[in-house]
């Protein structure tokens, strides 16, 4: 069985907020079985998968880990809204401002350097520095996940010591990457940004060609060069 069933499992049974005992009993095994399911020491067979599956009411590419949607469906880009009306901004409730703003900031600059990487045209780039933003993110949302108890350690697969470290590693190694093929320079195999590819932008340009985001990106630069400098 793959890594990601063991995790997966305890995961739904925990969210359930049901005992393993009772867990076993509703799927037909023993507890003692179970616990081994769960902590990746025995494999199942496939009619337990399915069975599963059932009992938790998601599908089984969702039980190995081959999609992150419970009902199995693989999301296609153009599927992703651009304003999650479950994530509202709420300007008038106390303390919302702060973040809202820097809410803003990174979004708006994250426009310009996806736009800023089309004008690349180039894939292995545009993979590294994703890379980056993804560890970067996935680091900052474990953090507050992880920091109430009662949240199911079950959501992630690597380790609690590890994971920052490993990220963070990750995320300088794609950044260092991702510079070497905006120069140009092939990293493994992958060719570099073409000459006459990579857009030319003076500071002074900035609003003229993104007149919607410079301001926030300018101040994105300024407020993380500050931080630096502290």
């Amino acid at each position: 069985m793959n890594a990601a069933f063991p995790r997966i499992i305890t995961l739904l049974r925990k969210e359930r907020g049901i005992s393993q005992k009772q867990a076993a009993a509703d799927l037909h095994i023993s507890q003692a079985l179970l616990s081994h399911y769960e902590k990746g020491i025995r494999e199942c067979g496939l009619d337990f998968v399915v069975g599963a599956a059932d009992y938790y009411g998601v599908s089984c590419d969702y039980l190995l880990g081959r999609t992150a949607d419970k009902a199995g469906s693989m999301i296609a880009v153009e599927e992703i809204p651009e304003d999650d009306p479950a994530i509202q901004d709420k300007r008038m409730q106390a303390g919302s401002v702060l973040p809202t703003l820097n809410k803003k900031l990174v979004v708006n600059s994250l426009q310009v350097l996806f736009d800023l990487l089309k004008k690349c045209n180039n894939k292995p780039l545009t993979q590294e520095v994703s890379n980056a933003l993804i560890q970067v993110t996935y680091v900052l949302f474990r953090q507050i996940y992880s920091a109430n108890p009662k949240n199911p350690r079950a959501m992630f697969s690597v380790e609690e010591y590890a994971f920052i470290a490993d990220a963070f590693g990750s995320a300088a190694r794609s950044a260092a990457r991702a510079g070497q093929l905006a120069r140009g320079h092939a990293v493994d195999g992958a060719a570099g940004v073409e000459e006459g590819q990579l857009p030319g932008i003076l500071p002074d340009e900035l609003t003229a060609q993104y007149p919607l985001f410079a301001n926030s990106l300018l101040n994105l630069l300024h407020t993380a060069e500050k931080t630096l400098q502290n």
